[in-house]
């Protein structure tokens, strides 16, 4: 790649702060950081305040699902709804991992929120919501921490990577919202193990990379709308198994890890504001959404969104070459161990 090229991909901005800068200096934000850090956690607390709104269930199509953690509650056939303390907690945990390593949330938090007791139309739909702000907020700090630049004229390889994620997600995200979510039941335990599988393999093959090469890893793009099908697909089925696959498809498809964890953040910001839309839709055919947790989620966001990218820009960009592959394989042996009793009781073991 010439080097005229390579001012046009939005890569380097990272590599030339960590070339120029110790950790130390990154660590010390500039006067417009600290602005841009409060326009994101202004926005988020906006989206706070609207999810406090659509928890009361201000819609026909919004009501109280009567889920075990519901029932338990007392709140099954009223519009009550509290902030759940102990989701905040988790919410906040998982979500500045997947802003930092670019995954992890909706494949963490889901099961384990379904293991609360929490219906799956009181989760997914949240998740996305959650998953299209925070990525879109995630979008606009990761530039502003120079973690990446974005740039349309002329197009840089950052911006051009985004379309070829974003728009085999979006087909994907369609297919099996709208079909594989509402009609394969049972095949969700398959495609549980599949995630997992894929999680598995894809990160002892990042890792094996980041151990073996110099950071010159052949950049190939166009491997990226494969993995952005496999992505998206499993973001409509679950609300979950995106980030991983779009992350390390990225570090094997040659991207660096600090630009590739902020093309992760347009994308699944994207792909979840389009799947948003999709549930909407879904609401005239019946479907009811409940916004319970919407708030709780929100709480989490406000500082986790926010802080994430400004670990992402301290942190050497040799770091994330081994913690986003690490990251993903425990996700995939915690994936694993949740799905595993399902898994043993559909082949009757």
């Amino acid at each position: 790649m010439s080097q005229e090229q390579v001012r046009k991909t939005g890569f380097e901005i990272a590599q030339k702060l960590d070339r120029e800068k110790t950790a130390w200096e990154r660590l010390m934000p500039e006067k417009s950081q600290i602005m841009a850090a409060l326009y994101g956690m202004a926005v988020l607390f906006v989206v706070f305040l609207i999810g406090t709104w659509l928890a009361g269930n201000p819609f026909e199509a919004t009501k109280r699902i009567a889920s075990t953690y519901v029932k338990e509650m007392g709140w099954a056939g009223t519009n009550e709804w509290g902030i759940i303390w102990s989701v905040v907690w988790i919410a906040m945990l998982f979500e500045f991992m997947d802003a930092t390593a670019g995954m992890g949330f909706g494949t963490a938090i889901t099961p384990l929120l379904m293991l609360m007791g929490f219906d799956p139309k009181q989760i997914v739909p949240v998740v996305m919501i959650q998953q299209g702000v925070a990525g879109l907020i995630g979008t606009f700090l990761h530039a502003e921490y120079q973690n990446v630049e974005w740039s349309f004229k002329p197009m840089s390889e950052t911006i051009k990577l985004w379309l070829y994620i974003a728009i085999p997600g979006i087909l994907a995200v369609t297919i099996s919202v709208t079909s594989v979510y509402a009609i394969f039941k049972v095949a969700k335990v398959w495609i549980n193990l599949y995630v997992c599988a894929l999680l598995l393999g894809m990160g002892l093959i990042s890792l094996y990379q980041g151990m073996s090469d110099k950071g010159n890893r052949k950049y190939r793009p166009k491997m990226m709308g494969f993995w952005a099908f496999l992505a998206g697909f499993n973001k409509g089925v679950g609300g979950g198994g995106y980030g991983p696959v779009v992350t390390i498809g990225g570090l094997i498809s040659g991207v660096p890890a600090k630009s590739m964890m902020a093309v992760t953040a347009i994308s699944e910001g994207t792909v979840s504001t389009y799947s948003i839309i999709i549930w909407l839709l879904m609401l005239s055919g019946g479907v009811v959404i409940d916004y319970l947790l919407l708030p709780s989620m929100m709480i989490a966001t406000i500082l986790s969104a926010v802080v994430a990218p400004w670990a992402t820009r301290v942190f050497p960009e040799k770091i994330w070459q081994f913690v986003v592959p690490a990251y993903s394989l425990i996700l995939a042996f915690y994936s694993t161990y949740k799905a595993w009793p399902d898994i043993k009781k559909a082949l009757g073991v």
